[in-house]
């Protein structure tokens, strides 16, 4: 006779333990509870930032604002509206590389690294 299993098992050596909401939420969840917790409002169906980007941006000093990811996704749909797939969206101090089907920021560029690089792969830019 097969018996139905529900709930989980601790390994063996290991404690049981209680897990949290974050723990057990949804990737979605996990998302906005980050975004909200440096200050930046998740927009529905907005654009999002890459752990790549988030990190260069960090290392970069690349303040992440609700502010400018407003301005990121307002210059993803007016680039979607003219067919671009991937664009650098830049101004005097910082730029971002963003996949536009995706909304996804890919990377982000400080001032000091925009200065002797070549941007590549691109097919449009937009001026935050």
């Amino acid at each position: 006779m097969i018996e139905r299993l529900n709930g989980t098992f601790p390994v063996a050596g290991t404690e049981r333990r209680q897990t949290t909401a974050l723990e057990t939420g949804t990737f979605g969840d996990l998302l906005r509870h980050r975004l909200e917790s440096i200050g930046v409002e998740p927009q529905e169906g907005g654009v999002a930032l890459s752990k790549h980007a988030q990190q260069r941006a960090e290392e970069r000093g690349i303040e992440i604002t609700g502010d400018l990811m407003a301005r990121l996704n307002d210059s993803v749909g007016r680039a979607q509206a003219k067919g671009a797939k991937n664009i650098l969206v830049f101004d005097a101090t910082r730029a971002f590389i963003v996949n536009v089907p995706q909304s996804r920021v890919i990377t982000a560029i400080s001032q000091e690294e925009m200065k002797d690089n070549v941007f590549t792969n691109i097919d449009g830019a937009v001026l935050l």
